[in-house]
């Protein structure tokens, strides 16, 4: 990035800063804020330690220094500018949990489909905080990174006192790390002569057995479930029963019969809605727990792809973490920091409603070829002097694509 292009992103990022709608933390004076210049590019000298006392002292820094990076810190400190950490006195931290495509296995090299991968997974993670850890609405903030992802801001007396440990055990849960299946499936005798419950068959044999699924209403649980579901409608769609349910039929234990009743029972709907509604697994097959425990180890990889979150687990364990100010832009993009209500999520466009800069034109110096779509146009620019909307000139400077003028 030469002089001449550090200058121009300056005074537009400048100019942005004027008006910003930048979201200040809670409890602003015990956050420590860091900040990129661009006149320290490209050497990315970080300027950290400072603190504001007043929302017009960040605003007023803001607009002098027209910083390229902006952060601030998720935790609380007593003394936020004292210059080594364990001087500031940790107070307590927020909850934060980042999403990013450089940490999704499989992450498309193309940009736009990357920002929808990356989009499933915070939809993911945002169930997984709403039902499984009850969080409020009101206590969450979701904010798009300006670049790759996704950040949650999970501002909560709860969590404020946790240990780094206790995070990333968090995280643990949310990506099914430990998730152990035999905990899911009970096998019990069904009504009659012996009763119900796993006792009351103890040591008898040929008992009629019904397995269940143990805590089908939420979590995990109901997650396994609609996998369950879902897995057989899939199985059953191809067009001969011999190529249904592989991964069973590569287990030499399970008798062909016993796979055949469970397409039976894969192919009957009233059966499949039990599951979902009940946790009846009723399948005329002696000790299926031990089939469903099988099926679904074999099957693990699929079932955490669709149903578990991937989240950047040292910044969640982090508890002296520096993340992105909402509203603020973001040096590598020119794109802001931009806040979301948790509704707009799903329909979210970034790279039309994270754009702040407008159509003039610009004229550029492209250091090579590069496309890609912004504001719902194609963007497409090769090696040379050319001029392209502003939005879109900034957008290849702050890549390395381009440099401003000739």
């Amino acid at each position: 990035m030469n002089p001449r292009t550090i200058r121009f992103l300056k005074s537009r990022f400048q100019a942005y800063y004027k008006s910003a709608p930048i979201s200040l933390p809670d409890h602003l004076p015990h956050r420590e804020w860091a900040f990129l210049l661009f006149d320290d590019l490209p050497e990315k000298f970080m300027r950290r330690h400072k603190a504001f006392g007043s929302s017009g002292e960040a605003f007023d820094y803001l607009k002098a220094m027209a910083p390229a990076h902006v952060y601030s810190s998720t935790a609380y400190y007593e003394y936020p500018n004292a210059r080594k950490m364990k001087d500031k006195n940790w107070l307590g931290a927020e909850l934060i949990f980042d999403l990013d495509a450089d940490h999704l296995p499989g992450a498309s090299h193309n940009y736009a489909e990357m920002l929808e991968q990356v989009k499933k997974e915070a939809l993911k993670l945002l169930d997984f905080l709403l039902e499984d850890f009850g969080f409020l609405e009101s206590e969450l903030e979701l904010v798009f990174s300006g670049g790759r992802g996704y950040h949650f801001h999970i501002r909560s007396p709860k969590v404020f006192g946790l240990e780094s440990s206790e995070r990333r055990e968090i995280v643990n849960y949310i990506s099914g790390q430990d998730l152990d299946f035999r905990y899911f499936f009970k096998d019990v005798a069904m009504d009659g002569d012996f009763g119900t419950g796993s006792q009351s068959f103890k040591g008898k044999k040929n008992v009629p057995l019904k397995c269940t699924l143990v805590g089908y209403e939420t979590g995990w649980g109901k997650r396994i479930a609609r996998y369950l579901v879902a897995s057989m409608r899939e199985e059953t769609k191809k067009k001969y029963k011999k190529d249904m349910f592989p991964e069973l039929r590569k287990n030499e234990a399970i008798a062909e019969n016993k796979v055949k009743n469970i397409i039976k029972i894969a192919q009957n709907e009233t059966a499949l809605a039990d599951i979902l509604e009940q946790g009846r697994l009723d399948f005329d097959v002696r000790n299926f727990k031990e089939i469903a425990e099988y099926f679904m180890q074999e099957s693990k990889a699929n079932f955490l792809a669709r149903y578990g979150a991937n989240v950047d687990e040292p910044v969640t364990g982090d508890i002296k973490r520096l993340i992105r100010v909402p509203g603020s832009l973001h040096g590598g993009s020119g794109m802001q920091v931009k806040k979301l209500k948790l509704s707009e999520l799903e329909s979210f466009k970034p790279l039309e409603e994270a754009l702040v800069f407008g159509e003039k034109p610009v004229k550029l110096k492209v250091l090579k070829p590069f496309a890609l779509e912004l504001k719902g146009k194609d963007l497409k620019v090769e090696e040379g002097i050319q001029k392209v909307p502003e939005y879109a000139a900034i957008y290849l400077m702050c890549r390395g694509v381009a440099e401003y003028g000739q």
